[in-house]
């Protein structure tokens, strides 16, 4: 009982699923990704083995409707499952088992595979491809995710109300000090409103787990030097370096001090 989106963006760097559901913690059961590999979404009656199958076959070569066709005919449960897969080169496949509760159904086009069941209406599902396609392609694929996800709780969502949400995006190098591929994995396990709540995290992921662009760097005379560490020492700390990573700013001030990202500078003169 959820809808969900599995997409890869434009660039065909990056994967992610953004799933919602009147369900505790759907985060915990739906959505996988590697990357340069693919991403899936297993729900309804969630056959969770399908993650680690479905990747596995992708990583074998397999296509995504290949895949997807491998799971299905394996599994005496099939007509109670839903799933989407999208692989490494953005072809997509979905899955409705005859079982689920209904509305269920599912679209697919290149790069994206958007399915739901015990829905409002096919008009949630719609409602998230016309928001996925409306979408700038060269946007962040979490960016997409989140407007795809939003317009489908718009359009009447999971038909039983509003419980959980949850977003994985997967990218080569792009997690935690470049150690994993794991770009963003965010969850809201029971909130009354989960899209609004996972977009509220994913404004602090960017703040906090997400390197400074070019644009957003502001650069460090002797002056503002001098003020960045009077305050950290105002405020009882070492040195500037310290206070930063104190408040986990540190993808966001350059090692040497020679750049600090804009919006930190805004906290620390008190403009945020």
């Amino acid at each position: 009982m959820t809808f969900s989106i599995v997409a890869r963006s434009a660039d065909g760097d990056t994967w992610g699923v953004a799933v919602a559901s009147k369900f505790l913690a759907v985060g915990s059961a739906v959505p996988a990704a590697v990357a340069g590999v693919g991403a899936v979404a297993t729900q309804a009656d969630a056959n969770v083995a399908y993650k680690g199958l479905a990747l596995s076959h992708l990583d074998e070569g397999a296509t995504a409707p290949v895949a997807l066709q491998r799971l299905i005919e394996e599994d005496g449960g099939r007509a109670h499952r839903q799933v989407g897969i999208v692989d490494l080169d953005g072809t997509a496949a979905t899955h409705t088992g005859a079982e689920c509760i209904p509305w269920a159904g599912g679209l697919t086009g290149d790069g994206y595979a958007i399915q739901g069941n015990c829905l409002a209406g096919s008009e949630v599902v719609e409602a998230m491809e016309a928001a996925w396609l409306a979408g700038d392609p060269e946007a962040a694929l979490q960016d997409r995710l989140l407007a795809a996800l939003a317009a489908g709780d718009a359009a009447g969502g999971d038909r039983r109300g509003r419980q959980s949400a949850a977003m994985l995006v997967v990218r080569d190098g792009a997690g935690y000090g470049g150690l994993d591929d794991v770009a963003v994995d965010l969850r809201v396990d029971d909130h009354p409103a989960p899209i609004d709540e996972l977009a509220r995290l994913l404004d602090l992921h960017d703040l906090y787990l997400t390197a400074s662009t070019e644009e957003e760097r502001v650069a460090v005379d002797d002056a503002l030097r001098t003020e960045l560490e009077s305050f950290a020492v105002s405020a009882g700390h070492r040195d500037f370096h310290t206070w930063a990573g104190t408040e986990n700013y540190e993808m966001r001030v350059a090692p040497d001090l020679a750049w600090i990202d804009r919006r930190v500078l805004a906290i620390v003169r008190g403009d945020d």
